[in-house]
C-alpha cells in the first residue's frame, strides 16, 4: 500500500509497479493460510523475480509485514505511528474509558494500544476474518500476549451485525476497518445511517468514536519519467458525513512510512475535546503503562492542525456518505470483481 518517501522518483515508478502487479497475483503469493501472509518471501512471476520482489520488502520495510490480497496492511517497522494515533487519542479524551469496542484490528495491535491504559477494563475486538484472525495470533510475536489478555473479548462476525446485537454501550468505539474500496467488504461501515443508527446509539455519555480513513493516495501514471498525483476525497467526505451525527469531530493525520501516504483520522463525540497538550502528556503519565514511541501532546496538537489544501476540502465538503452515494478508495473488492467478471 505505501511507497517510501524520501527515494528518487524512478525508484517510486518501479515500486508502483511492483505494488501493482502484487495486487493482482494472490493466488501465486506464497499463503501460510487463505487471506493473509506474514512473510518477506514471495513466490512471483517473472519478469518480476522474487529476489527483486523480496529488495522491495527488506528495503522498504526492514523487517516482516502483514500483506493481505497482495495488498501490504501493516508493518512491523513502524506500525507503532498508525496504531498509536488511531487508537491514544480518543481514550485519552474521555474522562474515564472502560469499555472499548474495535470494528476490525484482526492483526491485535488496536487491542495492544489499548489494554495499555490502566482504567480499561474490557476490551471487544469485532473481526469478521477468522483466518486472519488466527493467523496473526500465532506469528505475530508482538502482539502474541494481547490475545491471551482476560480483557480482550475476540468476536469473529461483521462489526455492524454484532454492534446491533449488542445491548451494552460503550466509551469508546473504533474503527480498524478495511479502506472503503468499491465492491468491499467494509465501505457500509462509513455511511450516515450506520454513524447515526448503529455506532452513536451504542456509545455511553461523552463517549468518542475514530475512525482511520487514507487523506492521500499516491499514484504513478507510467509513461515515461512523469507521473500523476491525486489527492482522494474520502476523507472530506467521512469528516464532513460524522459532522451530520456528531457535534464535536476532529481531524488529524500521521504520516505512516511504510504506506508513504498521509493517512488520515477521524474523531468524534457530542462532548468537546478541550484537552491542550499538557494534559495530555498528564494522562499518558497517569494512565498509560509504559512509553509510548510516536505520540505525546505536542505531537497531536501538530497532527490535528492538517494543511491549507486538507482543511479547505473540509470545509467545502458537502457530500455525505451513503450506501447509494459512496466515494472510494483506489481499487476494487472481489464483489466488484466477480460482478465484472
Amino acid at each position: 500500500m505505501g511507497l517510501t518517501m524520501g527515494m528518487d522518483f524512478m525508484e517510486m515508478v518501479f515500486q508502483w509497479e511492483v505494488r501493482e502487479r502484487a495486487v493482482g497475483m494472490k493466488k501465486k503469493l506464497k499463503r501460510t493460510c487463505d487471506g493473509a501472509l506474514l512473510s518477506i518471501a514471495f513466490c512471483t512471476p517473472e519478469p518480476l523475480s522474487t529476489r527483486t520482489f523480496n529488495y522491495w520488502i527488506h528495503s522498504l520495510l526492514e523487517r516482516s509485514a502483514l500483506v493481505i490480497d497482495g495488498k501490504l496492511q501493516s508493518a512491523e517497522t513502524d506500525e507503532f505511528i498508525y496504531h498509536e494515533s488511531l487508537v491514544h487519542p480518543a481514550v485519552l479524551h474521555n474522562p474515564n474509558p472502560k469499555t472499548i469496542f474495535i470494528m476490525g484490528g484482526g492483526e491485535g495491535s488496536t487491542a495492544r494500544e489499548l489494554l495499555r491504559h490502566k482504567t480499561v477494563e474490557k476490551v471487544v475486538m469485532c473481526d469478521i476474518d477468522k483466518e486472519v484472525v488466527d493467523f496473526c495470533k500465532s506469528y505475530l510475536v508482538v502482539n502474541r500476549e494481547v490475545f491471551c489478555d482476560p480483557r480482550l473479548v475476540l468476536i469473529i462476525n461483521d462489526a455492524r451485525a454484532e454492534l446491533e446485537r449488542r445491548e451494552e454501550r460503550y466509551d469508546v468505539i473504533i474503527g480498524d476497518l478495511a479502506d472503503p474500496i468499491e465492491g468491499g467488504p467494509c465501505y457500509q461501515l462509513y455511511t450516515k445511517s450506520f454513524y447515526e443508527l448503529t455506532v452513536k446509539p451504542r456509545l455511553n455519555q461523552d463517549g468518542i468514536f475514530v475512525t482511520q480513513v487514507l487523506i492521500y493516495m499516491n499514484i504513478y501514471v507510467c509513461a515515461g519519467p512523469a507521473g500523476v498525483f491525486s489527492h482522494t476525497e474520502v476523507f472530506s467526505c467521512i469528516y464532513n458525513t460524522l459532522r451530520q451525527v456528531f457535534k464535536y469531530v476532529v481531524p488529524y493525520s500521521a504520516h505512516i512510512p511504510s504506506y508513504a501516504d498521509i493517512w488520515g483520522f477521524v474523531m468524534a463525540s457530542d462532548s468537546p475535546f478541550v484537552l491542550n497538550a499538557k494534559e495530555l502528556d498528564l494522562r499518558m503519565k497517569q494512565r498509560i503503562q509504559g512509553e509510548y514511541r510516536y505520540l505525546d501532546g505536542k505531537t497531536f496538537t501538530s497532527a490535528s492542525t492538517l494543511s491549507k489544501a486538507v482543511r479547505k476540502s473540509l470545509d467545502n465538503e458537502t457530500q455525505v456518505y451513503t450506501e447509494e452515494n459512496a466515494r472510494f478508495i483506489y481499487g476494487h473488492g472481489s464483489a466488484y470483481k466477480h460482478n465484472h467478471a
